[in-house]
């Protein structure tokens, strides 16, 4: 399961840094049950150096109950370290277009004015990212359950265009 995981995460990296988003972190936080952590090598190599694969220690505070997820979620973070965006199953399928579109708002849209974080590019490739999806025919999307309730929500009134 985590190599179609792992393969559809860097798939998503590749085309948001082929449209200009460019520094964007993602981390991978490994389950720290013992199944998870003796198949953590497996996990690692599964990934491109590109994408941080965090190991829990057995004994630490579990990160999921830290963040108030699950191991599946999504946490999706500005540059600024704000939660923007926190999706849970089923929102948080790679197959569908949640992940990707949290991602280019939270890198996009800047409401709380000029920021020293900022890439130089980012008003070009926001806009360029903009037209695209007004061109999109709405017949060709996909048909994608609707966010609704605690698992796909928005933490904060504020996105930001932000590389986390």
């Amino acid at each position: 399961c985590f190599f179609t995981f792992s393969t559809r995460l860097e798939d998503l990296r590749v085309k948001l840094e082929n449209e200009g988003l460019v520094n964007i972190s993602y981390v991978v936080v490994n389950h720290q049950g013992t199944s998870s952590q003796k198949k953590f090598h497996l996990l690692k190599e599964s990934v491109s150096d590109y994408i941080t694969v965090y190991q829990q220690d057995e004994q630490q505070d579990d990160v999921w109950t830290t963040l108030n997820g699950n191991k599946d979620d999504f946490l999706i973070y500005d540059r600024c370290g704000r939660l923007v965006y926190h999706l849970g199953l089923p929102y948080s399928f790679l197959s569908f277009q949640y992940v990707e579109e949290s991602i280019k708002i939270a890198y996009c849209e800047n409401k709380c004015g000029n920021c020293s974080y900022t890439e130089p590019d980012i008003d070009v490739v926001c806009e360029n990212i903009t037209k695209k999806a007004d061109e999109k025919p709405a017949e060709i999307e996909p048909k994608e359950p609707k966010p609704t309730g605690q698992h796909s929500h928005h933490h904060h009134p504020h996105r930001h265009r932000h590389h986390h």
